[in-house]
């Protein structure tokens, strides 16, 4: 009996293409954050006490759950292909959507009030960081919504299967990478000081 091969990263090349464009012009943000606070730490840590860390962990806690939703969506889809498993991946999936459309109400919540307050990208270095990484992450957790809501009408409609499910796959991925994203500047924005 021949192995089936399996193929490695998971979904579209094209996807993981845009993921690691993402990630290298996330990362040159996260050097020129860093390069800047190196050279003015008291202004970072100063500026870093006006955000609320409550909301910056309750979005965390949001983006690591409605990414447990998205695996176990395509857990069921590459496991078992009925009706049930088509239902029940679909929920995983609006579960998903509805998280991320909690985080970004914290999100604008939490932007709202800070240009209420007089801040915007002229503050200070750190807000200009801020402001720049939030919104840019911000547009992606939008971007990601919609592949979600994509993936879930293609749930709903039971058309992955457990061949076929690069497409689902593949948005899991993006996903994933905005969730990892939010992981690493949670900790940069909030609570490293």
């Amino acid at each position: 009996m021949e192995k089936e091969k399996l193929a490695y990263p998971s979904g579209d090349f094209g996807v993981w293409i845009v993921i690691y464009i993402e990630l290298l012009t996330f990362g040159l943000f996260f050097i020129g954050f860093a390069i800047s606070r190196q050279s003015q730490v008291e202004i970072f840590n100063t500026s870093q006490l006006l955000l609320d860390q409550r909301f910056g962990f309750t979005n965390t806690v949001l983006l690591i759950t409605s990414s447990y939703f998205v695996v176990q969506a395509v857990k069921i889809i590459k496991t078992i292909n009925t009706s049930e498993s088509f239902t029940k991946a679909s929920y995983y999936l609006f579960g998903a959507i509805g998280f991320g459309g909690i985080f970004l109400l914290i999100k604008m919540f939490e932007l709202g009030s800070k240009y209420s307050a007089g801040i915007n990208l002229s503050t200070n270095s750190f807000f200009m960081f801020y402001l720049i990484l939030s919104v840019f992450h911000f547009m992606h957790v939008v971007l990601g919504m919609i592949i979600l809501t994509h993936l879930y009408l293609n749930t709903k409609a039971g058309l992955y299967t457990q061949k076929e499910h690069r497409g689902l796959e593949s948005g899991a991925s993006y996903w994933h990478m905005v969730d990892l994203l939010w992981i690493v500047l949670f900790p940069l924005l909030y609570i490293l000081r």
